[in-house]
């Protein structure tokens, strides 16, 4: 099937085992696909089928069944805090993100409830509370995950929010972590997709962090780590690719070039970035795009040409997103 085609839709109200393996069945379409599809299109569809799950736990559910439901819902319902965030939601997302910790904590799903705590960090880093970012990320190790990636992701979660903090010594001491957290990976997150923290991203996560610690030592970490990031997303192919985070490891190494004078060398990762995000477009990648168009109005170089036309190139895609598609329906 292909990965934007629904399933039928299970009946509501109805428990048992068949019910159940259609909804997980759809929900793990979903999180695998999420990376490289448009964003609302999958949101209306997990709005859906956590409605029809909420529906069934609202009922008696045979005990044997309760917690692959409530895990079910829990997997919808922190797909959809990420969606909303990246349709620039960030309220909604939270509160997504507190249905969502609550069935993981029915299902005692803990690699689940790591994963929200991440997003919860994630969500209050873009919203700039990075000491909330900080303290989410810590609160999620309570949760050791069985299996996966999520305690990978916490680790690179913390060290960017301490990093925009300024605090080197914290930041560095959570990049080690997560190398440790990825040694003692076992088994392979399932369902992957948007629940799983790739390797590429670990990089990118790591170049920010070394992009607010700044100087000639971080901005090298930076490039260095960007660019393997980039490497790594340009390994899959092309129609699974994870549009998204390649985007901000480009808007990374854009930022190193910028610093370093190279109005060029920034314009051809920018123009990557906005070729490739048209069709997917995303609250970070808005916001680190308004960030870079800041960054060109300060720069000594601001006024050639090559500066004047990526800032105008930045403005216009950010003018063009228009309303929300989230305004007006029900979250």
């Amino acid at each position: 099937m292909p990965a934007t085609e629904p399933a039928t839709p299970a009946r509501p109200g109805h428990g048992g085992p068949q019910n159940l393996e259609r909804f997980r069945a759809d929900v793990a379409r979903i999180i695998e696909s999420y990376p490289h599809q448009p964003v609302f299109p999958l949101y209306v569809e997990l709005r859906d089928l956590r409605d029809r799950a909420l529906k069934v736990l609202e009922r008696r559910v045979p005990a044997e069944h309760a917690r692959d439901w409530f895990r079910t819902a829990g997997r919808a319902c922190a797909v959809m805090a990420n969606a909303a965030f990246d349709l620039g939601h960030p309220v909604a997302a939270e509160a997504q993100a507190r249905t969502a910790f609550q069935c993981a904590e029915q299902a005692d799903d803990h690699a689940l409830l790591c994963w929200i705590r991440g997003t919860q960090s994630l969500v209050a880093y873009w919203d700039d509370r990075c000491r909330d970012a900080v303290e989410l990320a810590q609160d999620g190790l309570r949760h050791p995950p069985e299996a996966g990636t999520a305690a990978v992701r916490l680790a690179a979660l913390e060290a960017r929010a301490h990093a925009r903090l300024g605090d080197a010594h914290a930041a560095e001491r959570a990049l080690t972590r997560a190398e440790q957290a990825r040694e003692e990976v076992t088994d392979a997150d399932v369902p992957a997709g948007l629940l799983e923290f790739p390797v590429a991203k670990q990089y990118c996560y790591a170049s920010s962090t070394a992009l607010w610690l700044g100087g000639q030592v971080g901005l090298a970490h930076a490039e260095r780590d960007a660019i393997t990031a980039i490497a790594g997303y340009a390994q899959e192919p092309e129609p699974l690719r994870r549009i998204g985070e390649l985007c901000l490891a480009r808007l990374d190494l854009a930022e190193v070039r910028l610093r370093g004078r190279d109005i060029e060398g920034a314009a051809e990762q920018v123009d990557l970035v906005l070729a490739a995000a048209s069709t997917r477009r995303t609250e970070a990648v808005l916001r680190r795009l308004r960030r870079l168009g800041k960054a060109l109005e300060r720069t000594p170089l601001q006024a050639a040409p090559a500066a004047v036309r990526l800032r105008d190139e930045i403005r216009s895609f950010r003018a063009a997103r228009g309303v929300s598609p989230l305004i007006g329906q029900p979250l």
